[in-house]
């Protein structure tokens, strides 16, 4: 708790904290008031035939709320000023450790969590406990002057009640914190195994897993919902201490008040004592109660979570040696989207020489994308072993396999900048005229002159996906990596401008991996790969159409339903922008 409180108490500024201790003074002026402004309008006004009088005061303690309301106003106004650098040095810690972890090979499965939510848990927390425990303190004090200007011996009545309240609060700290940490961790496990079956949802719903899936998900959501009632039942022992608190005071100084009278306290007086109980003392224990009890916990422990995820790794994990070549082979490799899940890939054997062209055609959802994932190392499989240029993919270094092969997925990356600075992005010190070629190899050349030029400026929003997807194949292109996978990274271009592209990475040497929308792509490769989600057929053209039945079919006329609606099937004429217009099969429908 020191190391959660040490980062608080750090990202606390002078100036912002300045502003905010003085603004709160007129801000308590209503609370200091509250209970003498009313003794003195009773005994001094009402009760001694002085009406003018008594308002008066009450006026006075009108205005005294007028001046707290501008005080309570430019308290928020500066509240911000320390929060958001606050949420802005978490996001970095976080990134920055993530960052450290996956580069030394280990991975981040909570990451996102932290990020998307944590974080804004933790930023919500700490502006909540900053007024809380301001809000604690200045009304506190300003009831307790109060009450000695008022009359001292009511403050040896009712303060130790008030603190009694206070310690009992402070025993339920523990067990709250407790309740939160396994609160986060079930948020966290949540997040975990959903995100692993949304990512695999295709699969699944392709293998008839969705019941898999779902159990998968009911477990987690069973615990993240029973720890939040168990955190409830917490919030419900807090009222105890706020009845020790808040209301035993208020008792004791009803039944003390006929004493009081006796000994020579006004009625007036009495009544000002309750008052700054009832407006100052009360509401100051509710506030910490429910502030530190909510807002607190969850500041503490959530950003517990966040420093212990966020930390750099202190020792890299023993990786393997560089690739000696780039021939990627598999052995046996299974994988499946979670323990329960029927495997989307089984047992599967496959070597993929230095400079081969190889197509993987099959119906959706039969694991093409997830062997460009495995290939590339993005996952792990569940058995078997992937290895390139005779190193365990798993074991290699991110700084060996990001020279050594590049992804192009379906949905192509573009970030706003040049054309230039898009396509150097794997390549920065690209000469002008190797980014030239990049461009014309791949067929992007005609885009970037309408664009403007390499250095003209790129907007994704104002780009198709077919455009987006010449940039990111010219910016592959220009990386030159001895392994290129394209998970249809071409589906949105035309038949010839998807030639064009496949034939300028097959010319330029090294291993092409095609996952393939169109029979065409296989025609082209030098040996194809048919997944049926059950088997694997390997070998030529030839070779797989007397081999598989599946292939024969794809080839055929009826065989469309795998290409339908992503392009046009006979491959000999396209738009003259050599971009694709007709949608997706999921958008067919859509107007």
């Amino acid at each position: 708790m020191r190391r959660e409180l040490r980062l608080c108490v750090s990202s606390l500024s002078r100036r912002p904290l300045a502003a905010l201790a003085a603004w709160s003074v007129p801000e308590a002026l209503p609370t200091a008031l509250s209970g003498l402004a009313v003794a003195r309008a009773l005994d001094d006004g009402f009760l001694a035939g002085r009406p003018g009088t008594g308002l008066a005061w009450l006026a006075t303690l009108m205005l005294a709320a007028g001046i707290g309301a501008v005080g309570a106003r430019q308290v928020y106004r500066h509240l911000g000023d320390l929060v958001e650098p606050f949420r802005d040095r978490l996001v970095r810690l976080v990134v920055r450790g993530a960052l450290s972890r996956r580069t030394a090979g280990g991975t981040e499965d909570g990451a996102v969590a932290r990020v998307t939510h944590q974080v804004e848990i933790v930023r919500d927390s700490y502006a909540g406990l900053i007024v809380v425990i301001r809000t604690f303190l200045v009304t506190t004090l300003a009831a307790i002057m109060g009450v000695l200007v008022l009359a001292p011996v009511i403050v040896a009545l009712i303060l130790p009640l008030f603190l009694l309240g206070v310690a009992a609060f402070a025993g339920t700290l523990g067990l709250a914190a407790s309740r939160q940490r396994a609160y986060l961790a079930a948020d966290e496990r949540l997040a975990t195994v959903s995100g692993m079956v949304l990512a695999g949802v295709r699969d699944l719903g392709s293998l008839g897993g969705e019941a898999h899936g779902a159990a998968l998900v009911d477990t987690p959501v069973r615990e993240q919902a029973a720890a939040e009632r168990a955190l409830a039942r917490v919030a419900a022992v807090r009222t105890v201490a706020y009845a020790l608190g808040g209301w035993l005071p208020l008792v004791a100084l009803l039944a003390a008040a006929p004493t009081l009278v006796a000994h020579g306290l006004t009625a007036g007086t009495v009544v000002g004592g309750l008052t700054y109980v009832l407006r100052g003392l009360q509401p100051a224990l509710g506030t910490l109660v429910q502030g530190v009890g909510g807002s607190g916990l969850r500041l503490v422990i959530t950003l517990g979570r966040i420093l212990d995820g966020a930390a750099p790794a202190s020792a890299a994990p023993a990786v393997s040696p560089p690739p000696a070549g780039h021939d990627i082979v598999l052995r046996g490799v299974t994988f499946a989207y979670g323990p329960h899940a029927e495997p989307v890939l089984r047992g599967l054997d496959l070597r993929v020489p230095p400079g081969d062209h190889l197509a993987v055609v099959g119906p959706s959802g039969v694991g093409k994308s997830t062997l460009a994932s495995l290939v590339c190392g993005l996952l792990d499989p569940d058995s078997g072993e992937i290895t390139l240029g005779g190193v365990p993919v798993r074991r290699a270094s991110r700084r060996d396999l990001s020279r050594a092969r590049v992804l192009i997925p379906q949905e192509a990356y573009i970030f706003t900048g040049t054309v230039r600075e898009n396509v150097t992005y794997l390549r920065p010190d690209a000469e002008p005229a190797d980014v030239a070629a990049a461009l014309r190899a791949v067929g992007a050349d005609r885009l970037t002159a309408r664009l403007g030029g390499p250095d003209a400026p790129v907007s994704p929003d104002r780009l198709s996906a077919g455009e987006r997807q010449l940039l990111a194949l010219a910016r592959a292109y220009l990386a030159a990596a001895p392994v290129t996978v394209l998970d249809e990274a071409t589906c949105h271009l035309d038949p010839a401008a998807e030639r064009q592209a496949e034939e300028a990475f097959a010319a330029r040497g090294g291993t092409l991996v095609v996952i393939a929308h169109r029979t065409s792509s296989a025609l082209r490769a030098r040996r194809v790969l048919v997944l049926d989600g059950r088997s694997a057929v390997l070998g030529t053209h030839e070779e797989v159409v007397r081999a598989s039945a599946l292939y024969r079919d794809l080839l055929t006329p009826s065989g469309a339903r795998w290409r339908a609606g992503r392009s046009d099937p006979a491959g000999l004429f396209g738009p003259p922008d050599r971009l694709d217009q007709r949608p997706p099969a999921g958008l067919r429908r859509d107007a």
